[in-house]
């Protein structure tokens, strides 16, 4: 409707001036109505959210997923279980703390062994993105996209990231690092049982640093321009 109408005031100002040239100016009218418009700041907003999703989630799945990615990152290392914290405290006072340091560094192994299966679990869950979701998500606090992908998404990514876990934690030992330091504390007198999901443990454990690295990730693509390493980034995160 825009091009029509302007296309027509166009036409009476050609009429009323006959004196203009009407090649010049009315090619310039055409062209101008008839150009393509590209694509909409709604379309740019959510392709640049999902971009810096994919990236974010990118980054942080392959810093967690190396060596030692969470056991020496001591924001999201997974240290023993709450309620194992007597046993480790105890085992350390009797000279077994080689036991628990195994059974630490097993834990977060497992972690980092499933952490790469995430990635195609991210990218699943950002195609589902609303237009109401992006626009609240770019104008958002500087977590806004992690924490929406993380209240979408945890459950999801919790049923199919346990099965993962399970497997790396029976082939990295953490079961037979925990069972021989429980074996130690229970060998001591009067000590009380203590018993632990320790698969709900490391799945919890290796989704919250996951999340974690994720926000860090955000945090960069929204704060430092260099971070925003596609000119799509820029023209969203820069406004």
């Amino acid at each position: 409707m825009k091009g029509f109408n302007l296309l027509i005031l166009s036409a009476i100002f050609l009429l009323l001036t006959p004196q203009c040239s009407s090649g010049g100016f009315l090619d310039k009218v055409i062209e101008e109505v008839t150009k393509p418009s590209g694509p909409s700041q709604e379309d740019t907003f959510i392709a640049g959210l999902k971009e810096a999703l994919d990236i974010g989630t990118k980054n942080a799945v392959s810093s967690v997923s190396k060596e030692n990615g969470y056991f020496s990152n001591m924001n999201i290392k997974i240290p023993v279980p709450e309620e194992l914290e007597s046993v480790e405290k105890l085992l350390r006072k009797v000279g077994m703390g080689d036991r628990v340091d195994t059974f630490i560094v097993s834990m977060n192994r497992a972690a980092e062994e499933a952490a790469p299966q995430a990635v195609d679990i991210f990218v699943g869950a950002i195609r589902d993105m609303t237009v109401v979701d992006a626009y609240g998500i770019v104008k958002g606090d500087e977590t806004a996209a992690t924490s929406y992908f993380r209240d979408k998404t945890s459950l999801n990514l919790y049923n199919l990231f346990k099965p993962v876990v399970t497997e790396s934690m029976a082939q990295v030992g953490v079961v037979r690092s925990y069972k021989r330091m429980m074996d130690q504390y229970n060998s001591i007198p009067f000590v009380r049982k203590i018993d632990v999901d320790l698969e709900d443990y490391v799945t919890d454990g290796a989704l919250t640093g996951l999340f974690f690295m994720v926000g860090e990730e955000e945090k960069k693509i929204r704060k430092d321009p260099a971070a925003r390493v596609t000119k799509l980034l820029q023209d969203v995160f820069g406004k």
